[in-house]
């Protein structure tokens, strides 16, 4: 990913913050040597790994996981990317104190590489599984649980399903919030605020706070 020195986010914390935040992600490696891409959710154990490992499921009826069996020990590894996609906004040179700009996107985003490793223990995948539920279901007032299915349904349906962890070999992250202009940054988060939709409020705070940053 380009990244310029302004936008590069390398505290792990706040790249952790941002998938945790986002964790509807992009997979994207190469299957009969064709780039594919999976979008998926996404769980972060922060605690293994110099970087945190991620953790997810996909239908076995996507061919996408057949490309982690083709990384045998033997051959060199093969890195998988997971790209996520943090709020998003355009930004109007209207909005700006200076005369001379052109419009630009303002974003953040992380990208998370490492090699997919299979989970083949139902152990594992059913706890997995029962992470996911518990992750998701967390902020909603009446709360799914995996019991009120059964536990035979949950088997039958692992069957079709392939799980597997990432282990995080390197993460990149990139949070372009005008920190390039520092004198239109304030002027610019207040024209978003005005016009922007529910993501650009959430663009324009993260503005604000970096142009806190910047005094």
């Amino acid at each position: 990913m380009y990244i310029p020195a302004a936008f590069r986010e390398t505290r792990p914390e706040v790249l952790h913050e941002l998938i945790r935040e986002h964790s509807f992600a992009t997979l994207v490696s190469r299957v009969d040597g064709e780039l594919f891409a999976t979008h998926m959710p996404f769980l972060l154990d922060s605690t293994r790994g110099a970087n945190g490992t991620l953790r997810g499921h996909m239908a076995r009826a996507n061919p996408h996981w057949r490309s982690f069996l083709q990384l045998q020990p033997e051959r060199e590894c093969e890195e998988a990317l997971v790209i996520f996609q943090g709020p998003h906004a355009y930004i109007s040179p209207n909005w700006y104190l200076a005369e001379q700009a052109v419009p630009t996107w303002n974003y953040s985003a992380v990208h998370a590489y490492g090699t997919p490793v299979l989970l083949d223990d139902w152990a594992h995948v059913r706890n997995l599984l029962e992470d996911t539920v518990q992750t998701f279901e967390s902020g909603l007032p009446e709360r799914w649980s995996t019991a009120r299915a059964g536990e035979d349904y949950i088997a039958r349906l692992g069957q079709a399903i392939v799980a597997f962890e990432i282990p995080i070999t390197r993460l990149e992250g990139k949070r372009k919030l005008s920190q390039n202009r520092p004198s239109d940054i304030e002027s610019a988060a207040a024209g978003l605020r005005a016009h922007g939709d529910a993501t650009g409020q959430l663009v324009a705070e993260q503005m604000l706070h970096v142009a806190r940053s910047l005094h």
